[in-house]
């Protein structure tokens, strides 16, 4: 009897152990997840409106001004896949702005919406890291980089989002005045080609 008691004792403290686990890694998660929320709420210029797109609870919700007015893109226009089939990426606009450090009109902010498509086989390492966008002239082949890494919304884990539903993305890119068009490389996602630029 006590070698029963014994065996069910030593079963239930490894349950325990494993929830406990299991719960330490739900918090440490759910903890980045705000972390990252946190920093891309604080660092979206003031002058651009909030989106009011629909994200999953659970998503890497990431804060990207949209203006549809200003944009020269129709949406659905530029819409490549992400990661093989298991997401896809769309551009919403690539529109010039002003930096408000030195006044130059030298940046493109492009906006991006992030949807997961695939219902199973998401891993954690599968994050898109917007942060790493570039983009290249078409005409001269010179490419640009991003301004600085609080310019950005950082990364998209879709692991993070539901399956069908989006998170929205930005990236400030450096990109002198005067291009018009751009080719738009984002982290393992499709190339999107001859994208234009809006004023």
């Amino acid at each position: 009897m006590s070698t029963f008691l014994s065996g069910v004792a030593v079963l239930l403290s490894t349950l325990a152990l494993g929830c406990s686990g299991y719960v330490a890694y739900e918090v440490f998660t759910l903890r980045q997840t705000l972390n990252a929320t946190n920093t891309a709420s604080n660092t979206i210029p003031t002058q651009v409106p909030s989106p009011t797109a629909a994200t999953s609870p659970q998503a890497t919700v990431s804060p990207s001004p949209v203006s549809a007015t200003t944009s020269a893109i129709s949406p659905g226009q530029f819409v490549q896949p992400a990661f093989g089939k298991k997401a896809e990426v769309e551009l919403l606009s690539a529109k010039r702005i002003k930096d408000p450090e030195t006044g130059n009109r030298d940046v493109v902010n492009v906006q991006m919406r992030i949807r997961r498509l695939a219902t199973d086989g998401v891993v954690g390492g599968d994050i898109i890291s917007v942060a790493s966008t570039t983009a290249r002239n078409p005409e001269t082949s010179v490419t640009y980089k991003g301004v600085a890494l609080n310019r950005s919304t950082g990364s998209v884990s879709l692991f993070q989002v539901r399956p069908q539903a989006s998170a929205d993305a930005y990236i400030w890119l450096r990109v002198p005045d005067g291009v018009n068009n751009l080719d738009i490389f984002v982290p393992d996602t499709a190339a999107f080609k001859n994208v234009p630029i809006s004023n």
